[in-house]
């Protein structure tokens, strides 16, 4: 037996996105073989087991840990990693995708998988929300609400939220919020208050146009209520112009206190975290190790 050999392990959520492509495993054993790479497949079988098995990979001599599903699932491998060493791969199968697309990485399942062997490491920041870890956009106000129905809801994929934001915008209102950092406290009235580590959401929806996973920084996006008719704006979330909307105010901080007057929901990399009227932000510089292809997508990171 070659001692040398490298060893992966893939954590796959079958039930992110559109659901599991048995395909999957195949494809993956193949890349593996091809590349001289041995392979352990794992799925994770409820909330926060991938977490544990991300923590289990060291000790079991793995040198890469891939992830596969949502920004759920990658979250919970990048908890199981953070500060660990190993670089963590991604194979996007969620809903969104915002991470992924971010980085370059493809959503295609054979050209993820083929970029996994013609990658290079970044070392990646994170950040917690009250003490929960978050690796890409975290949000209070209306984001939290859609992502607490949309949890609930039967109706996955894009059509169905955007159907339930629709849905849902127009009953949802402006709430107050107070703002401290930069050495500045003040208070704003918003609609969606975002806390971006990377450029955006996902389905292309950048609400941080310009952020980097690797700057030290984070970017807190102010949104108001935008007007129905404006057209323009939601134009502007899906080409990257957000920043120059009269409606976002955008501060670049590595840490913020954020209070509100009545409780609001809030959600961390889009996953529903209730309702909450104090919000502690705290940056985590370089958390973990991510693989980002040589070809991707998008060069900055």
């Amino acid at each position: 037996m070659n001692k040398n050999i490298r060893k992966a392990l893939f954590i796959i959520n079958k039930h992110a996105g559109v659901g599991y492509q048995p395909y999957l495993e195949g494809k993956i054993i193949n890349a593996c073989e091809k590349h001289d790479v041995e392979c352990t497949i794992e799925f994770t079988a409820d909330r926060g087991h991938g977490i544990t098995l991300a923590q289990q990979a060291a000790e079991k001599g793995f040198q890469w840990v891939i992830a596969s599903g949502g920004d759920g699932t990658l979250n919970e491998v990048a908890q199981g990693l953070i500060h660990a060493g190993l670089p963590m791969g991604i194979i996007p199968r969620g809903s969104g995708n915002g991470l992924a697309r971010h980085l370059g990485i493809s959503l295609r399942i054979s050209d993820a998988i083929d970029q996994l062997f013609d990658s290079r490491v970044i070392s990646m920041d994170a950040f917690t929300i009250n003490g929960k870890f978050s690796l890409n956009v975290s949000g209070i106000g209306f984001d939290g609400h859609v992502a607490n129905m949309f949890g609930a809801d039967s109706r996955r994929g894009l059509i169905g939220y955007i159907t339930l934001t629709l849905q849902e915008f127009f009953r949802f209102k402006e709430f107050e919020i107070i703002i401290s950092a930069n050495g500045k406290t003040f208070i704003r009235n918003a609609f969606i208050v975002a806390i971006a580590n990377s450029s955006q959401y996902g389905n292309n929806a950048r609400i941080a146009p310009s952020a980097s996973v690797c700057d030290g920084l984070l970017h807190l996006n102010i949104l108001r209520k935008v007007p129905f008719y404006r057209i323009d704006f939601v134009y502007a979330f899906f080409n990257g112009s957000l920043d120059k909307s009269s409606f976002c105010e955008i501060l670049v901080t590595n840490s913020l206190q954020l209070k509100t007057t009545i409780p609001v929901a809030f959600h961390v990399d889009g996953e529903s975290c209730g309702l909450s009227d104090a919000f502690a932000v705290r940056l985590i510089p370089k958390a973990l190790h991510v693989l980002v292809p040589n070809k991707g997508r998008n060069t900055r990171v």
